[in-house]
């Protein structure tokens, strides 16, 4: 479940995001099945996050570092992930993600996905 404190931080938007990971190099945010939705998340560190199970309708992931980030079961309805990078992020049971909303990531080719997503190209072996 989410640790409340660092969903406020990322609240706060992506520069004190940034900052506050930059503080706490080596821990791992846990923001799993966290209220989300909605909010400005553009060119945030969200790499190696465990962002399972959260709410991220309606999110801007624009330029957003998911690289190595759980997104299991997230709910990514109407969210933007235009040059997110998703190199090795888990995508499995993901929900509301497409092929044309996908192939605007960076790296999406090696992110860890089911077959619905396999979008042309080959699925990573674990």
């Amino acid at each position: 479940m989410a640790i409340e404190a660092q969903v406020d931080v990322l609240k706060e938007g992506a520069q004190i995001w940034n900052a506050w990971r930059a503080e706490r190099s080596g821990s791992v945010p846990d923001l799993s099945g966290g209220r989300l939705r909605g909010l400005d998340l553009r060119n945030a560190d969200l790499s190696g996050t465990d962002l399972s199970q959260a709410d991220l309708r309606g999110a801007d992931l624009s330029g957003a570092n998911l690289e190595g980030a759980n997104l299991k079961g997230a709910n990514l309805f109407k969210a933007l992930i235009n040059g997110a990078d998703l190199n090795r992020a888990d995508l499995r049971g993901i929900q509301f993600l497409n092929c044309p909303q996908l192939e605007t990531a960076l790296n999406w080719q090696s992110t860890d996905r089911e077959d619905d997503l396999a979008c042309g190209a080959v699925i990573p072996s674990p």
